[in-house]
């Protein structure tokens, strides 16, 4: 008996951190060790989390990001600062339509089919099923966020605050319509940022153009990738 009791008592060969983690992190979050509350006797330090995407899940670069994050927080925690994490993800606009669309054309249908308000259910399932993901993976990696703040980019108050930020900046002039050279997708009809372009190698092919010299029966060959620009041509200047 004695000898079944102590192997009992026996600290496991291989450490387990699931085990451990999961416990103390929902002490942690029970406790409300994380939650920030005002006092103007301490000095405020703050970081608002930059915003995880809601296309898919964390990966590598997230952990490293937030792990830094909290270092800085934890350390600001144990110098006496009053301090807030603010947990949040974004909505990522086309991105994470463009998910939405994709998992449609694997079941064979798509959103002008779904129609708008069944797109907008789809979309929002997405979120529901992401966000939370995301909101999970921070907490495995330890993340000491105050949880009772956690927002998403497309919340009433965050957008009311964005259209509010955007007619101050126009108001003062530093929002004005110009002409760029932007990137277009055909097929969501809309203008995309540059992270949002899938860049493709392609087999190119090189035109010969043959410029004649003036006054005599001679030509200047010429090869070019942009047989268009030709037309802007206004001479062809050649090394002796």
């Amino acid at each position: 008996m004695e000898k079944e009791n102590m192997e009992e008592n026996n600290i496991p060969k291989v450490y387990d951190p699931k085990s451990f983690e999961k416990k103390w992190y929902g002490f942690w979050e029970e406790n409300k060790l994380f939650h920030a509350v005002v006092d103007e006797e301490k000095q405020p330090y703050s970081i608002v989390i930059p915003p995880p995407n809601v296309t898919g899940q964390l990966h590598m670069g997230h952990a490293l990001d937030n792990t830094l994050q909290d270092i800085l927080i934890r350390w600001r925690r144990m110098q006496g600062y009053n301090t807030l994490w603010m947990p949040g993800c974004d909505h990522a606009g086309i991105a994470t339509q463009a998910k939405v669309e994709g998992a449609l054309r694997e079941e064979g249908t798509n959103r002008y089919e779904l129609g708008r308000e069944k797109f907008l259910e789809r979309v929002w399932q997405w979120k529901e099923k992401f966000g939370s993901r995301i909101m999970s993976q921070l907490r495995s990696l330890g993340s000491s966020l105050d949880w009772d703040r956690e927002r998403f980019t497309m919340d009433e108050g965050c957008s009311r605050a964005v259209r509010e930020v955007f007619v101050s900046l126009y108001e003062k002039g530093l929002i004005y319509q110009g002409t760029r050279i932007t990137n277009w997708c055909p097929d969501c009809n809309t203008a995309i940022s540059d992270i949002e372009v899938e860049h493709e190698t392609e087999a190119g092919h090189l035109w010969h153009i043959r410029y004649q010299v003036k006054g005599e029966d001679k030509y200047v060959e010429v090869a070019t990738t942009r047989p268009e620009t030709m037309f802007g041509d206004t001479g062809v200047a050649v090394n002796p």
